[in-house]
């Protein structure tokens, strides 16, 4: 069977981070939306997305291909549902099309599909915060669907730990004295990852591959960081993508992070008005900040953005793809993607230096920035253009 996940119309509400992936390629609990569907449904799975991102991400076409809206997540009950469609029906749900089958160099013609309702429940995200928002249960679910019918590593005797039942530590990770809390919910530490000496964390919990929390962190739940990315001091209810560092004491809290970001020493996200007031947020659809309905929101950022030493980020900032944030004071709450500065101001980050420096970056982590992935980055300096003032 094959499938192809595509975006819909909501694919906007996950800018900045889907400037830069399709919405497949989100991280949510210990997988991606892909990955998930790659073990539920045990198939090859491909992406209908952007055509500036489609030679990165390519669509894969067989002969018989099942296309899932890439918003939705994989669950066997969906699944089932998904793969007993008939090619001429489509599956959907409060009018939103969920799934429908399509052969080989056959043109869709949506007004000639039956259309098939089902009440079944769905999980699905439809904007960047449910990213840390639906971690919770997210890594619930993919700790059980890693973890069913495997046997841990064993716990390390130095390990001070609370429901070992729900911890689960992978072939080559290194953990030494500090404390897993799994009384609240999971804790998965990935393959090769390190949690190293007096730190303490909390579950729900994932720790990915090659991934590393610092010395004396305090982690709380509905934490998730991504393969190749280094966590210190305190982050709570967050979501890392992957290949980013936050190394340093500072607090980060119901946030999102990108891929190739970096959060200087101290820098703090707020997560709460003082007021106690829903936080609003940047948005691209309407051009202007939005009501989130949510009380705690902190950062959304881009890939390939930094943020200097003593950075102070405000309640609900969004940062977008390749910025570089500086100097004293809160920036604005809305940060244009290639903007160089902080509250005083910022100019345009030109393309040349963006790619000196993600080079550099990458490499350390042994791999480069391809002529594809300038490709990426160029299309969207373009597309965000209209932001910048310069």
């Amino acid at each position: 069977m094959n499938i192809i996940l595509f975006d819909d119309h909501l694919r906007s509400q996950f800018l900045p981070l889907t400037y830069t992936r399709p919405v497949a390629e989100l991280r949510l609990g210990i997988l991606t939306l892909k990955e998930k569907w790659e073990h539920i449904a045990k198939a090859s799975v491909s992406y209908k997305t952007q055509s500036y991102l489609a030679e990165k991400y390519p669509e894969q076409v067989e002969e018989e291909n099942i296309f899932i809206n890439a918003r939705y997540l994989a669950s066997q009950e969906f699944w089932e549902n998904v793969k007993n469609l008939n090619d001429d029906e489509v599956l959907k749900q409060e009018a939103v099309i969920l799934a429908y089958r399509l052969k080989k160099n056959q043109t869709l013609d949506l007004s000639k599909l039956k259309v098939v309702e089902t009440d079944s429940k769905v999980e699905y995200v439809e904007s960047a915060t449910d990213l840390f928002s639906k971690n919770h249960k997210a890594i619930q679910d993919d700790f059980s669907l890693l973890t069913e019918g495997r046997t841990s590593q064993p716990i390390p005797e130095t390990v001070t730990c609370f429901n070992p039942g729900q911890i689960f530590i992978e072939e080559g990770a290194k953990l030494y004295n500090g404390t897993l809390n799994a009384s609240e919910g999971p804790i998965y530490i990935g393959k090769k990852a390190e949690v190293m000496e007096n730190s303490a964390i909390r579950g729900p919990f994932a720790l990915c591959e090659h991934s590393t929390v610092k010395m004396g962190a305090k982690i709380y739940t509905g934490t998730s960081i991504g393969p190749h990315s280094k966590v210190g001091g305190e982050v709570s209810n967050s979501m890392i993508l992957g290949y980013s560092n936050k190394g340093h004491d500072g607090f980060l809290g119901n946030s999102v992070i990108g891929e190739w970001c970096n959060l200087g020493a101290d820098t703090n996200t707020s997560n709460l008005k003082n007021n106690y007031a829903n936080v609003k947020l940047w948005d691209y659809d309407s051009g202007r900040f939005k009501d989130t309905g949510l009380q705690f929101c902190g950062l959304i950022m881009g890939d390939h953005s930094k943020c200097s030493i003593n950075m102070m980020l405000n309640t609900g900032t969004l940062v977008g793809v390749s910025a570089n944030i500086f100097g004293s004071g809160f920036p604005r709450n809305f940060v244009p993607s290639f903007s160089w500065g902080g509250s005083q101001g910022v100019i345009t980050y030109k393309l040349n230096k963006v790619f000196e420096v993600a080079e550099l970056v990458m490499k350390r982590r042994g791999l480069s920035l391809t002529k594809t992935d300038k490709a990426i980055l160029e299309n969207v300096f373009e597309m965000t253009s209209s932001y910048r003032r310069d």
